[in-house]
Parts: C-alpha cells; sequence; structure tokens
C-alpha cells in the first residue's frame, strides 16, 4: 500500500489538481507562490472548460483547511480564487463562478471574523466584473441575510463596515441585469433597508446632502449613506416603493420619528428624506411625497407629536419635488395637504400638539408653493379659496370657524410666496369676489386674516411694513412710489366699487377691534400707493368721506369704534394728497390735523379700544370734521374735476349696507347675513331703457296732493314708508308666481306698441316699390309673424 512518501503517485493526479497544489506553500506565512499561480492561471486560460474542476479543487481545500482552522492556507486558496476570476473572461466563467461564491459563502459562515472580512472583500470585486451572459439560476438570498446581520453585529466597526460594502456589492451585481434574481423584492428590501438605516442613525448630519461621499469612506455611518443613495439612485419607478416601505417601517418600529416624544427631535428623519430625495430620478420626486402622505394617512389616530414630526419631515423635502410637478400633480398634493388640515379639526380644536401639527402642513403648503411658477401659485389660492367654507351667521360652530381660519392662513402662506406683477393677475373675478366675501366674516379674526392676504398681494413695492399703522406723519414713511400702469388702472375702475364697497362694509361691523380698522387702513393705504394716478383719487376721497359719515351717524358702533374711524379717515386724507401731490388738499388736511391735536387728540392715531371717559363726540366738534364742500374747492385748486366728489356719496347715505347709486353685489350682502335689498334706484326691469316708455315706481302718484304731502310730512316718516315698499317689492319678486310677476309688469299702456306700429308702418312706406308678396308680409309685425311663440298675450 503506498503511502505517498515518495511522491510516485503524483504522476496519476489530473493535471489541474497538480497546479492548484503547487500554488501552496509548505508554510502558510509564504504566502502565494507566485510562479506557480502564474502557471495555473495560464493553464486554465488555455483549457476554460477545466475552470469548474479547478474552483471546485479550490473550495474542497479550502472548506478542509477551515474544519483545521488552518487559516493561513484559507486566505491562499481565497486569494488565488480572486486573480483567476479577474484573469479568466470566458463564456464557462459561470462554471467556476458557482465555485466561487460557495468558497465565499463558506468564509462567511465561519465565525472568525478576518474569514468574513476577506470573504467579503472577494465578493466585492466580483460584483464588479461584468459578465458576458447572465445565470438565471444563481440566487443572492444567503449574501444578503448574511450582510445584512453583519451590519448589525456589535463586534467592531469592521465588521458593519464590510456589512454594507457586501450590502452595497449585492446592490451593484443584481439591479443592472433585470434577468437575475430580483433584488427589489420585499423580502430582500426589508433586510437591506434596515440595516443600512441602523448604521446611519450615528450619523452626526453635519455633511450637505446634495454632495456625494467619498466611496472609501471607513466610517460606517457614511458608507451606509453612500449605499442608501446608491440603491434608491438606481431604482425605477416600479421599485421606488419598494425602498420607502421597508423605511417607514423601520422609523414606525423603532419610533424614529420623534424619539423624544418631541417633533422638533426629527433630524434623523429629515435627513434619511432628503437623501432619498437628492438621490432619487427628479422625475419621480412626486412618489416619494405621495408615499409620505398615504403614510400620513395611514397615521390618522396616532399621536400629535408623531403626525406632527411627519408633517415636518414633508415640509422639509416637498420643495424639492415642487419643481419636477406640475398641472394635476399639484393640485393633488395641495388637495392631500388641505385633507389632512380638514381631519386635523376633528381631533380637537385646543390641543397645542394638534395646533402644532396644523402649523407644519401648512408650512409644507407654503415651502411647496414657493418653488412653484406664479401662475401655479395663482391656480393653488383659487383652489384653497374654493375650499373654504363660506362663514353663515346663525348655524356656525367652532370647528367651522377653526377650518377657515386654518385655510386661510394656508391661503396667507401662499401668497406671502408670491410675486404681483400686475393685479389683473393676481385678482381674477373667480378669486377676488370670493376673498371679498370672506372680508366680511361674523369672525374678527377671520376678517383681519384676509386683509392680511389682500395686503401681501397688493404689496409690490415693500411699503407694507410702512402703511401698517395709521399715521398723519406720512412725509416720515419714506414711501417707494412708481406711475401706475395702464392695465392696474384699468382693474381698479372695473373693480374698485366692489373693493371699496367690501371695506366699507366691513368697517360697519360693531365686532371690529382697532386691529380691524388698521388693516382695513392698510388696505387703502396700499391701494393708493400701488394705484397713485389722478383717476383713482375721486373714488378714494368719496370711501374716505362716506367712512366719516358712517363714524358720525351710525347707531350700532361705539364710541371707541367711531374714534377710530375718525382717525382712519384723517391718516388717508393726509397720505391721498401726499402721494398724488395734490397740495391744497394737503394743506387742508394738515390745518385738521392741527386742530384736532389741540382741541380733540383722540381722532387721531394710534388706534385705542378704550378711550378716556371725558372725550367729545365727533359730532359736537363740527369744525374738526372733513368737509365735503372745502375738499372739492381744494381737489379743484389742484388741478382735478370735484364734479363727481360734490355729488352725493356712494357710501352712507342710503343706510348700512346700501350702495347710493348703484346695485350692491349680491355676495356682500349674502355675507352680512342679510337678504339682497333692492334700492328704489335699481331697477327691476327694462321698462327705463325702452324708449318711449316712462318708469313709474309703485304707489307714486305724481300729483298735488303727493307733492305737498312729500314737503310736509317728516322725513323720518318718509323714510320708513321707503323701507317698507323696497321690503314689499323685494317679497313680491321673492314669492310670487311667475303669471303674477307677469301680470304686474305688463305695462297699463300702449306707448310702446304705438312707438312700433309707427317705425313699422314707415318701413312700409320706404318699400312701397317691393313686390305685392313682400308688401302682403310687412302688414304684420315680423316678430309677431315668426315668433308667435315667443310672446305672452
Amino acid at each position: 500500500m503506498c503511502h505517498g512518501c515518495c511522491g510516485c503517485c503524483s504522476a496519476f493526479r489530473p493535471r489541474y489538481k497538480r497546479f492548484v497544489d503547487n500554488i501552496f506553500p509548505v508554510y502558510p506565512q509564504d504566502g502565494l507562490v507566485k510562479s506557480n499561480m502564474e502557471k495555473l492561471t495560464f493553464y486554465a486560460l488555455s483549457s476554460p472548460e477545466k475552470l469548474d474542476r479547478i474552483g471546485e479543487y479550490m473550495y474542497q481545500r479550502a472548506a478542509r483547511d477551515i474544519y483545521r482552522r488552518r487559516y493561513g492556507f484559507v486566505i491562499i486558496a481565497m486569494e488565488a480564487m480572486d486573480q483567476l476570476l479577474l484573469a479568466c473572461h470566458a463564456p464557462t466563467l459561470n462554471l467556476f463562478v458557482e465555485s466561487f461564491l460557495k468558497m465565499v459563502q463558506k468564509l462567511l459562515e465561519s465565525t472568525e471574523p478576518e474569514l468574513q472580512i476577506l470573504a467579503t472583500q472577494s465578493f466585492v470585486k466580483f460584483a464588479n466584473i461584468e459578465e458576458d451572459t447572465p445565470s438565471y439560476h444563481r440566487r443572492y438570498d444567503f449574501f444578503v441575510s448574511k450582510f445584512s446581520a453583519m451590519c448589525h453585529s456589535s463586534e467592531g466597526d469592521q465588521i458593519r463596515i464590510a456589512g454594507i460594502k457586501g450590502l452595497q456589492a449585492v446592490i451593484r451585481k443584481t439591479v443592472s441585469d433585470e434577468l437575475v434574481e430580483n433584488i427589489w423584492e420585499p423580502v430582500h428590501m426589508d433586510k437591506i433597508v434596515p440595516s443600512l438605516l441602523f448604521n446611519m442613525q450615528n450619523a452626526r448630519f453635519l455633511n450637505d446632502t446634495t454632495e456625494s461621499i467619498p466611496e472609501d469612506q471607513t466610517d460606517p455611518p457614511m458608507l451606509a449613506e453612500t449605499c442608501m443613495r446608491e440603491l434608491v439612485g438606481r431604482a425605477s419607478f416600479g421599485h421606488i416603493r419598494a425602498v420607502l416601505k421597508p423605511v417607514l417601517k423601520h422609523f414606525d418600529l423603532h419610533k424614529l420619528w420623534a424619539p423624544d416624544s418631541n417633533p422638533n427631535s426629527n433630524e434623523f428623519a429629515i435627513h434619511t428624506f432628503r437623501i432619498i430625495m437628492f438621490s432619487i430620478q427628479a422625475q419621480y420626486s412626486y412618489t416619494v411625497v405621495e408615499t409620505l402622505m398615504a403614510h400620513l394617512d395611514e397615521n390618522v389616530k396616532s399621536s400629535p407629536i408623531i403626525r406632527t414630526s411627519i408633517a415636518g419631515v414633508l415640509s422639509k423635502i416637498i420643495a424639492i419635488a415642487a419643481g419636477e410637478n406640475v398641472g394635476p400633480t399639484v393640485l393633488e398634493i395641495i388637495n392631500s395637504l388641505l385633507s389632512h388640515l380638514r381631519d386635523s379639526v376633528k381631533h380637537g380644536t385646543s390641543m397645542t400638539e394638534e395646533k402644532q401639527y396644523q402649523e407644519a402642513l401648512i408650512n409644507a403648503l407654503g415651502e411647496f408653493a414657493n418653488h412653484l411658477p406664479d401662475y401655479q401659485k395663482i391656480e393653488i389660492m383659487m383652489f384653497i379659496m374654493n375650499k373654504i367654507p363660506f362663514p353663515l351667521v346663525d348655524n356656525h360652530t367652532p370647528a367651522d370657524n377653526l377650518l377657515q381660519s386654518i385655510l386661510l392662513k394656508s391661503l396667507l402662506t401662499v401668497g406671502t410666496k408670491y410675486q404681483t406683477i400686475h393685479l389683473n393677475a393676481t385678482f381674477p373675478v373667480s378669486f377676488l369676489e370670493p376673498l371679498l366675501r370672506m372680508s366680511l366674516a361674523p369672525d374678527p379674526d377671520m376678517r383681519l386674516l384676509v386683509q392680511k392676504i389682500l395686503h401681501t398681494l397688493i404689496d409690490r413695492h415693500h411699503n407694507l411694513e410702512k402703511l401698517s399703522k395709521p399715521t398723519v406723519n406720512v412725509t416720515e414713511l419714506d414711501l417707494v412710489l412708481e406711475k401706475s400702469s395702464r392695465p392696474d388702472l384699468i382693474f381698479i375702475n372695473k373693480h374698485g366699487p366692489i373693493i371699496y364697497d367690501a371695506l366699507y362694509t366691513s368697517l360697519q361691523m360693531d365686532t371690529n377691534t382697532p386691529d380691524n380698522v388698521e388693516v382695513v387702513y392698510t388696505t387703502l393705504a396700499l391701494l393708493c400707493v400701488e394705484l397713485a394716478s389722478t383717476e383713482t383719487v375721486i373714488d378714494l376721497l368719496q370711501l374716505v368721506l362716506g367712512i366719516q359719515s358712517l363714524a358720525l351717524n351710525s347707531t350700532s358702533l361705539s364710541n371707541s369704534q367711531k374714534f377710530n374711524l375718525h382717525a382712519l379717515v384723517i391718516s388717508l386724507l393726509v397720505l391721498i394728497p401726499s402721494v398724488v401731490s395734490i397740495q391744497p388738499l394737503l394743506d387742508y388736511a394738515n390745518q385738521i390735523v392741527d386742530a384736532r391735536k389741540q382741541e380733540a387728540p383722540h381722532l387721531l392715531p394710534d388706534l385705542l379700544v378704550h378711550y378716556p371717559a371725558n372725550c367729545e363726540v365727533a359730532n359736537k366738534v363740527p369744525h374738526l370734521l372733513v368737509d365735503q364742500m372745502a375738499v372739492c374747492e381744494n381737489v379743484k385748486s389742484g388741478g382735478l374735476d370735484p364734479s363727481r366728489l360734490a355729488q352725493t356719496s356712494p357710501y352712507g347715505a342710503g343706510g348700512p349696507g346700501v350702495v347710493v347709486g348703484g346695485q350692491r353685489n349680491s355676495w356682500i350682502e349674502n355675507a352680512r347675513g342679510s337678504i339682497i335689498e333692492m334700492n328704489t334706484n335699481q331697477e327691476v326691469d327694462s321698462a327705463s331703457s325702452s324708449p318711449g316708455v316712462q318708469r313709474k315706481l309703485p304707489e307714486e302718484e305724481l300729483t298735488f296732493e303727493s307733492m305737498k304731502k312729500v314737503l310736509t310730512e317728516p322725513a323720518e316718516t318718509r323714510k320708513e314708508a321707503e323701507a317698507r315698499r323696497r321690503k314689499q317689492l323685494s317679497d313680491t319678486f321673492r314669492t310670487a308666481t311667475f303669471s303674477e310677476l307677469v301680470r304686474r309688469t305688463q305695462p297699463k299702456h300702449d306707448v310702446l306698441q304705438n312707438k312700433l306700429n309707427e317705425i313699422f308702418k314707415s318701413l312700409s312706406a320706404n318699400e312701397r316699390r317691393n313686390p305685392p308678396e313682400i308688401e302682403k308680409k310687412m302688414e304684420k309685425p315680423a316678430y309677431e309673424q315668426n315668433f308667435p311663440e315667443l310672446f305672452f298675450y
């Protein structure tokens, strides 16, 4: 029996085994025999069909050495395998790879950290090789599990670093080829993503997330962050959620949204999602926002602290997605944020944590809007405006008020991000009218918010801070003025009446505080400054006189509120001629200011909640009031036509809430909780526009007795009769049937018919030369002949 002592049996061993045996030295510390390694490499390249046998034999030797704890020879075997792997690029390489991976797995299964690190390094080299043909049967389940476990090792940073590099190698090897094992399956992602997050938790958040991190970084948190960036960057649209779901699950299970039960302690969550947003392909960024919002939906019953933290993360990353989203996607995000705000109202109205959650959502909305183009900001403001419930007078609840307030704050937040260029573009009718309607809400805080929205949208020259308080010292304000453009003047000529009317109506409310009056002053002052023109002066002065009339005649306002209005009036009277350069009017305003300083300082700014009891009401000091005739004379001296100003003021003469000389918008009356009043000066039919028809008011008889009655009866009686007649007319048109309305409006005379007959007769006379059939047709009026069913007889 041969004991192998003489080596004669080696002649009968296969050549590949002899080549493999020759690369090992007698003593492992001598290292790989390089000359013999070169021979083995040449043999493998010359006979690639032997690669699988070479690999299997080297695996068997390494497995035996591991069992015998001869780790030096194991290291030599692994080094030889690495060199063969890098040298051989042939279709048969797949056969060698199987043995190579078996050997790497064998080393990873050992308990020696040195062998685990060595196996990981070999696997990384293998992952960087581009194979000619994919292997459909190759699986990496073991490597994902083992490397993930190494990431959680407590034996030191080296094992954790090896685990992270191993995961990075698996990702590189699998995501580049869709035909191999799908690494995006939940069974793999649920191991890879939490392992990376576990190592990232100790990061110091000092690096800029927009910059890449060197791959040779030896710090586990930084290396894990690099791997996370690469994983997210390689994800296609269909795989984004496969990464995000384990991220969200990890944060939920380990309570990482607010580790210290403080919504402001979510630095790691913000850091992680910023990494994801900056690493993901730009067109997929909306998916991250959408997934985070869906997670917020799932946590609807969680504590406000958790929801606030998630919303805070959203506010930090949503701006990154804003630049890549257009059209419906933008409104989807806004609608989702508004839905969360509405749901928050249901949780409670007084919880501090819930208010913090609402503020976080509003901040997210503002950050998102800040990075959108201006035209989309207008769309967002209109969208939010349509979501605000109209303020009801009788049956509104605290929850309704809270929702209105929150949505208005959201609107204000978006408005602060918008830069107004032309007012007609900023205030389309579909946005302006609902906004003015909200300015007449019963809640004074709500009215305050609406005026602030108007301020931020009207102010284009940064005069808002200077005009935040009424003042008579306009020269000290250093206002920035610019000539009004033609589009702006067209806008104010078209929409000025409803804007001024809404502001005037808001000043009538007895719940106004000095803050409410101050914000109305700021709105009017900004309009004056932004639309400085001789074309707008008369309208503003009419409003000023109307406000003074309101302060003098109102029975619902307190003395303090009336004093506030007088201070507002004088402040505007000084501002208007200062901006438009009407020196006589400015001198007149300054005279009133000087007189009030001496006799009635309470009629000047600042506005107070309570005034001393000895303050005289303005009615008792008429010489200190603004005189309409004096204003007209000074305006005329300044070179302007005061004819409209000399007429009856459109504000105040008809009583509270009634505009004289024109039809008031229905929504203004509705906003004040009243039914539309139909003024006798308003037309209820088209009679006044028909030629030859004299419009006659109901129950009006132009006789000697009626004229005598008008001259002799008291004015109060006449006003009461006028009010009753208006109410009766309004009730009639609101409750009567169609037939009754037709009967009432049918003319009692034939003036119109006679006029029409004359017209048609004259036409017939001019066309006598026409053929007989045409004359026959003209004998009957055309409108009766062709469309008889359209007329009521």
